[in-house]
């Protein structure tokens, strides 16, 4: 068996790593919208079919730009498109809003950005807590059944609201953070998406580049982040280096071997990758080459143990809103 055998969401199959773009408009500091394209387009030609994004990033520009490079090459991949992440003129954040006229009209401006007619996996970014779940995935199920959309997904959302989501419509996927050193999902969420045959496209594999050894730069939302900070990041550079001698020794890099070990960790595990480069795409195209035993898996946690990791994932208000990480 390898690595690039298709994975299951839902009704999907779809190459085993999907491409993340949010990097392109301006999360991490300035990107060329010309690599950007380039990389877009490369990774189609190397097989990758599923592409993800957000209206709310770069409040548009991540659409309009993947729309571009789309052009005459839309039947080749599946569009996976979160929404609902409410943004001021400044780029502040302004909470959430899933209602089911929220939800028809963020529709309506994506089709028209991306210039298609119609999203293959459409999701709220995140739980509103002011909608009822059932309201909102019954929203996007009446745009599947018009044609709009063809299946639906989660994000960050905890066992309880993904039985109730699924109640509704058939979920293909949930998105969430998963990595190395983010290994939450594993205890109730898991094994609820097992149960209930829903895929994964697990985002920050490499804990937003912590494991890569990226340092965050001029305009990078990752200076925020608690990982990235002083004391934290003094604490994180043994688990960096850990994780950077297990990987020279099989000679990969650290980002191949992180990769790989979320691809080892299930088979219905797509790894989001946020390559801005084609440079960076080929490195993590990479990964798929490496195979891993369980004893190597094993050795790989032991150096790099989750629990040793300094910080939490996002800020202090973030993580109290996130319905993924409430206990239960």
């Amino acid at each position: 068996m390898t690595n690039h055998n298709p994975r299951k969401l839902g009704s999907f199959d779809v190459f085993p790593l999907a491409l993340g773009c949010m990097g392109m408009s301006g999360m991490y500091g300035a990107a060329d919208e010309g690599e950007s394209i380039a990389t877009i387009q490369q990774a189609i030609e190397r097989g990758v079919d599923l592409l993800d994004t957000g209206d709310f990033y770069g409040m548009g520009h991540n659409e309009l730009l993947v729309g571009k490079a789309l052009h005459g090459r839309r039947d080749k991949v599946l569009l996976s498109v979160k929404f609902g992440a409410l943004r001021g003129p400044d780029g502040s954040w302004l909470g959430i809003d899933t209602r089911p006229a929220a939800v028809k009209n963020f529709l309506a401006y994506t089709l028209k950005r991306l210039g298609v007619d119609h999203i293959d996996i459409y999701r709220p970014a995140r739980l509103d807590p002011s909608v009822p779940i059932e309201e909102t995935v019954g929203a996007i199920a009446d745009l599947v059944t018009a044609g709009y959309v063809r299946a639906i997904g989660l994000s960050e959302v905890g066992a309880e609201t993904i039985r109730r989501a699924q109640a509704v419509h058939p979920i293909a996927d949930l998105q969430i953070e998963y990595s190395l050193i983010s290994r939450g999902p594993e205890h109730a969420i898991f094994p609820l998406l097992r149960e209930l045959g829903i895929g994964v496209t697990a985002y920050g594999v490499l804990s937003r580049g912590l494991l890569s050894g990226s340092i965050p730069g001029k305009g990078d939302f990752r200076a925020y982040l608690p990982r990235f900070r002083d004391e934290n990041l003094a604490r994180n550079r043994a688990l960096i280096d850990a994780l950077g001698a297990a990987a020279a020794a099989r000679g990969v890099t650290s980002s191949q071997l992180a990769i790989a070990w979320v691809l080892a960790r299930g088979e219905t595990i797509v790894p989001v990758i946020g390559a801005r480069t084609r440079a960076q795409l080929d490195e993590s195209l990479g990964a798929l080459t490496i195979r891993l035993t369980g004893e190597e898996m094993e050795q790989i946690e032991r150096a790099v143990p989750a629990e040793s990791v300094a910080g939490t994932r996002y800020d202090e208000h973030q993580m109290k809103s996130l319905d993924s990480e409430r206990p239960g």
